[in-house]
């Protein structure tokens, strides 16, 4: 009876969800620099509009929104793993610096694969950056993960790791963009700030396959996050080899912030507070936490996006800017908490 109750509630909870991303999304596609009611963009999403309002629809807004969503899901179960594996509230790929290694690598990639930055960039170069930032993310948690690794992984020595490594990065990157023009330069500030500037199908096409899987992947081991919140002797005790499980979550979690940096920037705080909301309303159990936090995530980025695309139109803020200013006083709450 009880199990029946909580899944009612989980169906309940994702049903709202799905309704209000879906308001979200509809709403996103009818404001811009080009208006569409509501009503036509429902006939132009079934075929039923004219030319510039199927261009306008398919070719800029649609693919932008499925990156908006791709990038929040991505950065959410970042976040949610990665709150489950150090058992820290305040873990986040952003804070902990695996974004920042990610966006550091795509950035000089982008550079010496394309001459200059983000103009002209060829379709071998947007399926490759997800490896690329796949390496960044990788190097950066391979640097935390050994530093604040003493006879075992301690969480509060992961995050004071993380954002030293996380500041380093930044640091190497500002010293790098001097090598660019001031117009080139403008353009990688934007885009460290949090940018969803991959507005067309090459880039869902380059991002979907990693999310898609690593989500799947994550799901699969759920369970294991499930059984390391018990603690890691109690863990030992049920026959989890934690440091192993530990090491592949971690693997699956770079993969995923890697791919979201490589086509969005470096969003912070997201995978920070979608986790906690999405807890609130499903609790602490993993495999209804993941899809929770993911739709969570894709409301705050699609809404914000909307926000940034539109406050101070035809000029566009960084969305980073806008999750930032939703994100940072959550942040503060929990470390007064904490």
């Amino acid at each position: 009876m009880q199990n029946y109750k909580k899944n009612r509630k989980f169906i309940l909870i994702i049903s709202f969800l799905i309704i209000l991303l879906f308001f979200i999304f509809i709403i996103s596609f009818n404001i811009g620099t080009f208006a569409i009611s509501p009503l036509d963009v429902i006939k132009t999403l079934f075929g039923q509009g004219n030319r510039k309002q199927e261009l306008v629809l398919f070719t800029m807004r649609f693919p932008r929104i499925i990156i908006a969503i791709l990038v929040a899901s991505a950065l959410a179960i970042s976040g949610t793993v990665l709150q489950g594996i150090t058992k820290n509230d305040l873990a986040d790929p952003g804070i902990l610096g695996i974004t920042s290694g990610a966006a550091l690598a795509v950035v000089i990639y982008i550079y010496f694969m394309s001459g200059n930055a983000y103009t002209q960039i060829s379709k071998l170069t947007i399926f490759t950056m997800p490896l690329v930032a796949l390496v960044g993310a990788g190097f950066g948690a391979f640097l935390i993960y050994t530093l604040a690794y003493k006879k075992g992984l301690d969480p509060t020595r992961l995050i004071l790791m993380g954002i030293g490594i996380n500041s380093a990065f930044n640091a190497i990157l500002i010293i790098f963009q001097l090598r660019f023009t001031t117009q080139e330069f403008n353009k990688v500030m934007v885009w460290t700030s949090g940018s969803i500037w991959g507005t067309n199908w090459s880039y869902v096409l380059a991002t979907l396959p990693w999310v898609f899987i690593f989500t799947g992947l994550i799901i699969y081991k759920a369970r294991y996050l499930d059984v390391l919140n018990l603690g890691d002797e109690l863990a030992v005790g049920l026959g989890v080899h934690i440091e192993k499980q530990r090491r592949i979550l971690i693997i699956y979690t770079v993969a995923l912030a890697g791919a979201a940096t490589a086509v969005a920037g470096t969003i912070s705080f997201l995978g920070l507070v979608a986790p906690h909301i999405a807890r609130r309303l499903v609790g602490p159990k993993h495999k209804l936490l993941i899809p929770t936090s993911a739709l969570v995530s894709s409301i705050i980025l699609l809404l914000s996006d909307t926000i940034a695309k539109n406050l101070l139109a035809p000029i566009e803020i960084p969305v980073g800017i806008i999750v930032s200013i939703i994100g940072v006083p959550y942040f503060i709450y929990l470390i007064m908490k904490e």
